[in-house]
């Protein structure tokens, strides 16, 4: 996906980003209260912005092939939108 020179920069950070994305949602799913959840799921949809950031970043530097950001993009998109409306349902 990325350069070699960029496999422990970008590369890290968005392992990192999609890593927390789960983390997040798992350690506020274990919570007692569902505004403690809500707060998580908050935490969830920020690092999936890190994520689409570093894929705009990545873009930019002709790191990532358009066909291929388009595709990733589309999917965090999406993905994005079910989170925040997931969110917006816990009352």
């Amino acid at each position: 996906m990325f350069p070699k020179d960029e496999i422990y920069n970008l590369t890290l950070q968005v392992r990192r980003a999609a890593d927390s994305i789960a983390l997040n949602i798992s350690e506020g799913f274990i919570v007692q209260s569902k505004l403690d959840f809500r707060k998580f799921m908050g935490y969830a949809i920020r690092s999936l912005a890190e994520v689409i950031t570093c894929l705009h970043k990545a873009k930019r530097r002709n790191d990532l092939a358009i066909e291929e950001f388009d595709g990733l993009y589309q999917f965090a998109s999406n993905l994005m939108n079910m989170m925040i409306a997931f969110r917006d349902k816990i009352k």
